[in-house]
């Protein structure tokens, strides 16, 4: 059974304004990119497909932009997306503890969305903190020199 193309989803005036402005720059997929996941939170799939007829630009493209650059994301993260460093200071001092603890209090592992699309948790290189390690963000908030038995108390911050 052949595969449907999906029903192409009308963009919004301001992306259709910023892809114009963009169309014939240097760069301007990229940028495009980061435009429809500041409008989105992720990229949808049918919003690629509009970019692509837009543009004039194979899919395969816009998506193996979006597959090399880690910032872009194809699925719709939670209201709440918690990010856990990993670079080397928060490693050493127990950022995959960090995320153990996340999985057990969650449910949900890294690069994962909960259920009722509330908190997602990523694995980043480094959020600048090192002084701070381990250390996680949520929505840009960061929580520095963590504990696993922090995080229940900070991930029902959000709950409530």
């Amino acid at each position: 059974m052949p595969q449907s193309m999906p029903v192409l989803t009308e963009l919004t005036p301001e992306l259709s304004s910023f892809i114009e402005e963009w169309k014939n720059k240097p760069g301007n997929l990229i940028m495009i990119l980061h435009k429809v996941q500041e409008i989105y939170s992720y990229i949808p799939r049918d919003i690629a497909f509009s970019v692509s007829k837009e543009l004039d630009v194979p899919l395969a493209k816009i998506y193996g932009v979006m597959t090399f650059y880690h910032y872009f994301k194809m699925k719709k993260p939670g209201k709440y997306v918690i990010s856990v460093c990993m670079g080397t200071a928060c490693y050493l001092k127990g950022g995959e503890d960090i995320i153990k603890e996340l999985e057990v209090v969650l449910g949900i592992g890294v690069n994962s969305t909960t259920d009722d699309g509330m908190f997602s948790v990523e694995a980043v290189r480094c959020v600048g903190c090192c002084g701070l390690a381990p250390v996680m963000t949520v929505n840009g908030e960061v929580y520095g020199s963590l504990t696993r038995a922090m995080i229940p108390e900070i991930v029902a911050k959000y709950t409530s």
